[in-house]
């Protein structure tokens, strides 16, 4: 989800990469708002099929796109680095940690108090919180991978693959979490020119793209669907190796697909291009909207339809960070999207964007 802006060489290049990050912010918000509203509705509705088509893939992808470019920075010394890849997102981090926990206050002080919220503050610091790991996340891979990027390209990927294929007994999320998520985003920065070359070659023939496409969309159908019968493995999808190799196909997929919608074009693939050109501004502003508007729906049950009511609360928890984003553009309140000069420790970069993003 980081910004992409000035990195690639044409604008087509950069449409697609946003149209893919696009696609993938969507899927996340809906799998978030899908569950909960299902959740507390009490029944499911038709894009539960959705969320359980896209769980192979919908993260693996986003962590994907997220290691194109670290090549750009990977080799600047460790300040510039630690400014554009730890300080930018430690910043981002902490501040709707923040956010986040005063608006959850009652459930995360328990019975403590301001005490027990400064205890859950502290927590957030070495286990990420909530909806914001993936941000956290992003900071660490960078880090492990700058340390690790003098071992062989072959090696690091074996490595990353066998922690992601390995089950490893863990209490700590954020262990868990790199080891099932680490080996997308060493692929995305080691990768980086053949999936380039992919997205262009799926513009260039959409004939045998959209023929690929129709295979794995059922190949990805039927894993995510099928019982695996294996304890602690609930599909097909989920097993070691399995679940790594359909995670990169779909990651792969998702990439062909914005190739095409891009080479297509149309109001569809313009929306995901704007969702996906601030898709961190969602991934921040999303959950208070979502939980709002979650809340009104289950109190009122003005909606009736289950599947519509998911609809309506994914809609809604997309579209308003990005108006509330664009309406405190230019005011004191942009420190919300926008890291603040003071927050850096090498030179701010010109910006090029409106919204929170990053080299």
């Amino acid at each position: 989800m980081t910004d992409l802006a000035g990195q690639g060489r044409d604008a087509e290049r950069l449409d697609w990469v946003d149209t893919a990050k696009g696609i993938c912010i969507v899927l996340v918000v809906m799998m978030h708002s899908t569950l909960g509203t299902e959740e507390a509705l009490g029944g499911e509705g038709f894009l539960g099929a959705v969320v359980t088509f896209a769980k192979p893939f919908r993260i693996p992808d986003f962590f994907l796109l997220s290691g194109l470019f670290l090549g750009r920075v990977i080799d600047r010394n460790w300040r510039l680095f630690a400014d554009r890849r730890v300080v930018h997102f430690a910043y981002f981090y902490l501040l709707w940690l923040v956010i986040q926990s005063v608006a959850k206050y009652g459930e995360v002080a328990q019975n403590g108090g301001p005490a027990g919220f400064l205890a859950h503050l502290a927590e957030g610091l070495v286990e990420p919180y909530s909806t914001l790991w993936f941000i956290y996340m992003l900071a660490v891979f960078s880090v492990v991978t700058k340390l690790l990027r003098r071992l062989p390209p072959a090696l690091l990927l074996a490595g990353a693959a066998l922690l992601q294929i390995v089950p490893i007994p863990t209490e700590s999320y954020l262990v868990e979490e790199f080891c099932a998520r680490y080996v997308y985003f060493v692929g995305g920065y080691l990768f980086a020119g053949p999936i380039f070359a992919l997205a262009a070659a799926a513009g260039r023939r959409p004939g045998p793209a959209l023929a690929g496409l129709a295979v794995w969309a059922l190949v990805n159908g039927w894993l995510a669907t099928s019982p695996s019968g294996f304890p602690g493995f609930p599909t097909l999808a989920s097993l070691p190796v399995v679940g790594l190799l359909i995670g990169s196909a779909g990651a792969l997929a998702i990439v062909a697909s914005a190739s095409l919608l891009v080479r297509a074009g149309g109001p569809v693939t313009e929306t995901l291009r704007v969702c996906g050109s601030r898709s961190i501004v969602i991934y921040l502003g999303f959950f208070l909207p979502m939980a709002a508007t979650r809340t009104l729906l289950a109190k009122t049950g003005i909606i009736a339809d289950i599947g519509l009511a998911c609809l309506v609360v994914t809609l809604v928890a997309v579209l308003v960070p990005l108006g509330f984003e664009r309406m405190i553009r230019g005011t004191w309140l942009k420190f919300l999207f926008r890291r603040p000069r003071w927050f850096h420790i090498a030179e701010a970069p010109r910006a090029r964007r409106p919204a929170l993003e990053t080299a």
